[in-house]
């Protein structure tokens, strides 16, 4: 019972990966297969070797991937605190003079 509260279930299933490093982006997409919903506090784990992709390449490639799912104590610490991490967000100024 205590278990279930802290830490969801564990799973794994397959993956692609799409990594990019070119002049017009740098980025990494992960699609599950399946129809697999991820939520906060959501964890997903891609298993394999580290990929260096050389400049103005695009890999594809297929993985493995394990998620695990937040506990119901997790999900509600994340819901009472996420407004106040967004706040930090806020914390700028746009003024033309320097602060000290």
């Amino acid at each position: 019972m205590i278990g279930r509260l802290l830490s969801g279930e564990r799973f794994e299933l397959g993956c692609t990966v799409e990594i990019e490093n070119s002049f017009d982006s740098l980025h990494a997409h992960v699609e599950l297969d399946g129809d697999v919903a991820i939520h906060p506090g959501d964890e997903v784990l891609v298993h394999g070797a580290p990929v260096a992709v050389p400049y103005g390449e695009r890999v594809t490639l297929r993985r493995r991937a394990t998620v695990r799912r937040a506990g119901r104590l997790e999900r509600l610490w994340l819901r009472s605190t996420s407004d106040l991490e967004v706040l930090e967000l806020f914390e700028f100024s746009f003024s033309e003079r320097a602060t000290s």
